[in-house]
């Protein structure tokens, strides 16, 4: 008897049936029959179930006589399950990775439950992912499992069935089928919610719910979507049928209301012969189940009342008018918004006109994530070693509680931006600046945040377009031409940057300045950070941090980390980070030594809490090298990301530590204590010396020396041999000796350009 008894209904998906099916054989709880329901597709279905079938035992092919409809094509599945627990999953959906382990370890802990109820995402055709906005009723906070009268609040998730894991044995003695006709979900959720003994909730997105362009049931106009007031009169005779279910009624007529709403008004169900008609059948349905006297919630009072009232004219020309309202209010803004860039332009180009202050400095935004990063670092360097310049900060609101007191906090595109703009001597910005910038005569641009290029940048992407992302070059060259200066990590930085950012710009070869901080942080400020990251006194904390990649959607671990942390026993805790670029977390997994890091507005910080770094090609191991701690490359796909970005390090030839090809060698890596073993040491003692030559401490401070103060004799580079390690962030760690490279003795000399 297998755990679960995953049922996939089919008809018209073979497009999609594949990354269905693929998604649920691929879980890490593979204790499942997944039993696909042909429904007389007149497409390739039935034959994509037989060749899974053939490829894997676990599979089912069911195949119908004659297309019956979504209801009757999941009692088809049911009548054949043999699992604890009933997982329903449409075609054209996926389950995520490790989605099965999550729900089942949620239904162990709450004492297997009739009926868990999970999260959803939709998923878009544009790429675009987006959460349910009702995730607050899963709350794992609180008793489970529990009864439905105890959190009420499960009414008002979308009525579907793939979305709750239902025991087979409490859905068989009830007697639960499916209807025929759309919206066949509605009579089955709502009264699976309410017999239910026992429910739990799962607070992680199990399901991707995929949104088409075109070719969806719910999309495709027909007369079939007046099925929803058959399947209403179901609920409610359930409801019907025992006297204490009548505490339902209100809820369920407010959700009816609300759902014959949307089948109205949503574009694309309804054809206009057939309005009327749903019409008239919604006042039949509002004045037979409406509860005289049941409260309901303001902003859904007219819409209700139109409703019961059948006025469909009034209905529909309120729409018109709020249509109208909608785009006055649009283009009113647009009027606004083109008078106010006008007279900021104006402002900004009067502002030109009037002398420079040689005692301002603006830095821009680091990336949009705040203060940080080499900009950062560089404006900390300003206030210590050159107080006479007033700094000052461009940052969306947001991100002004990161800035010093000490520095005056600015938002882009205001007034006092552009005065700032106009009138400050130095302006340092690490990911451009504003494109409407004229620079001045007299003004100093310096560009930090250039980093030691791994990718492609520049003028190379013209090789790859698909990882250029439609980046204007002339734009980017005449950027370029702004630079007066450009802070440079290392002899490889230098070489690429002046050959991909050709210009007549100077470049300071000093180092990484947001490096600083790595070299002046103490013990104590370790002990800080890892506390408020929740990582234990004791505990080995991995920061994983993979590389964008082009050609792959989503930020989705490369790795199966509940599989590591489990592996690699309790001793060890993994930081996960998302590439910025990627909006959302690195991981939907619940573990308590797995912590998501992705919001995190300090990379550095998380460098330093963390015992070592596990990534791919991310050039932030360019930095972490600084901190002398042990990098595992899991170098997965080599091929492919050479192909779509294109690479000016051969890491194969000279990693930073030691490499894992997929993911049982990085398991070994660490079991074995490679990672952190004299070959690793070696490895890295010489990527140190490569890429990190300047990371001393003191580069910021050398950049404010020679750009502000004009100094030529610049403090000499300490030794890669003499300079104090970072403090340990584990202190417990027993770890292999390490051996070490010898370096050079005495010191290095700077210059602008070695």
């Amino acid at each position: 008897m297998p755990r679960f008894s995953v049922i996939v209904p089919a008809y018209q998906v073979q497009a999609y049936l594949h990354e269905c099916l693929d998604s649920v054989l691929s879980q890490s709880c593979p204790d499942l029959e997944l039993i696909v329901v042909d429904d007389c597709s007149p497409d390739a279905c039935g034959e994509i179930a037989d060749e899974f079938a053939e490829r894997d035992p676990r599979v089912r092919p069911v195949h119908l006589p004659r297309n019956e409809g979504l209801g009757p094509a999941r009692n088809a599945g049911m009548e054949r399950a043999t699992g604890d627990y009933l997982v329903f999953l449409d075609g054209d959906d996926t389950l995520a990775p490790d989605a099965l382990r999550s729900i089942a370890d949620r239904i162990k802990e709450t004492g297997e439950p009739d009926v868990l109820v999970y999260d959803y995402a939709r998923t878009y055709w544009t790429g675009e992912t987006v959460r349910n906005r009702a995730a607050a009723h899963l709350t794992e906070q609180g008793p489970a499992p529990f009864r439905l009268t105890d959190r009420p609040g499960l009414m008002h998730l979308l009525m579907v069935a793939w979305n709750k894991a239902v025991r087979r044995e409490f859905a068989e003695r009830e007697g639960f089928v499916f209807p025929p006709g759309h919206y066949e979900d509605t009579p089955w959720s709502y009264p699976v919610l309410m017999a239910a003994e026992s429910l739990a909730t799962l607070d992680r997105v199990c399901v991707h719910y995929r949104q088409r362009r075109r070719g969806s049931i719910l999309g495709t106009p027909s007369e079939r979507h007046l099925d929803v007031f058959a399947q209403y009169d179901r609920v409610f005779a359930y409801v019907e049928s025992d006297p204490e279910l009548a505490r339902w009624r209100p809820v369920l007529f407010r959700r009816m209301a609300d759902h014959l709403a949307t089948v109205f008004t949503r574009p694309g169900r309804l054809p206009r012969s057939l309005r009327g008609e749903f019409m008239r059948r919604a006042r039949v349905h509002c004045r037979r189940y409406r509860v005289p006297g049941a409260p309901v919630p303001p902003a859904a009072r007219l819409r209700h009342a139109l409703l019961r009232l059948g006025l469909r004219r009034t209905y529909e020309a309120l729409r018109l008018v709020s249509a109208l309202g909608r785009r006055v209010r649009k283009g009113c803004a647009g009027l606004l918004g083109t008078a106010r860039t006008a007279a900021l332009r104006l402002h900004y180009r009067i502002q030109r006109r009037l002398p420079l202050r040689p005692d301002r400095a603006l830095f821009a935004d680091a990336g949009g994530r705040g203060y940080g990063g080499d900009a950062g670092a560089l404006e900390e360097a300003f206030r210590s070693l050159a107080p006479h310049v007033r700094t000052a900060w461009a940052a969306a609101p947001a991100h002004h509680h990161t800035v010093p007191p000490a520095t005056r906090r600015l938002t882009p595109g205001t007034a006092a931006y552009w005065t700032a703009l106009a009138r400050s001597r130095y302006l340092v910005h690490d990911t451009g600046l504003d494109a409407g910038l004229v620079k001045r005569r007299g003004q100093v641009v310096v560009r930090a945040g250039a980093g030691t290029p791994l990718r492609h940048t520049g003028l190379d992407l013209q090789e790859h377009p698909a990882a250029a992302r439609g980046t204007d070059f002339a734009r980017l060259l005449a950027t370029v031409d702004t630079w007066d200066h450009l802070v440079s990590a290392n002899r490889h930085s230098t070489l690429v940057h002046e050959r991909v950012f050709p210009g007549g710009y100077t470049t300071l070869e000093y180092g990484s300045p947001r490096t600083d901080v790595f070299q002046r942080a103490t013990a104590a400020d370790v002990a800080r950070l890892r506390e408020t990251l929740g990582v234990p006194e004791g505990t080995v904390a991995l920061l994983y941090a993979p590389a964008y990649r082009d050609y792959r959607r989503g930020p989705h671990a490369r790795i199966d980390l509940e599989r590591l942390v489990t592996r690699l026993g309790p001793r060890f805790l993994v930081l996960a980070r998302a590439h910025p670029r990627h909006d959302g977390p690195l991981t939907t997994a619940r573990h308590e030594r797995i912590v998501d890091v992705s919001g995190h507005p300090s990379v550095e910080a998380l460098c330093l809490a963390s015992d070592a770094l596990i990534t791919d090609y991310s050039a932030l191991m360019f930095d972490y090298a600084a901190l002398d701690r042990p990098i595992v490359l899991h170098a997965d796909e080599p091929e492919a990301f050479e192909a779509a970005a294109g690479t000016c390090v051969d890491l194969r030839s000279f990693p930073p530590g030691a490499v894992a090809g997929d993911e049982d060698e990085l398991i070994g890596v660490f079991a074995g204590g490679h990672w952190c073993g004299p070959r690793s040491a070696q490895l890295r003692a010489a990527f140190r010396e490569r890429f990190c030559p300047y990371d001393d401490g003191r580069v910021a401070e050398r950049v404010v020396r020679r750009v502000v103060l004009g100094e030529r004799d610049l403090p000499p580079v300490v030794p890669l041999a003499a300079r104090r390690p970072a403090p340990s962030a584990a202190a417990a760690l027993s770890r292999p000796p390490l051996a070490t490279v010898p370096q050079p003795a005495g010191p290095r000399t700077v210059t602008d350009s070695l």
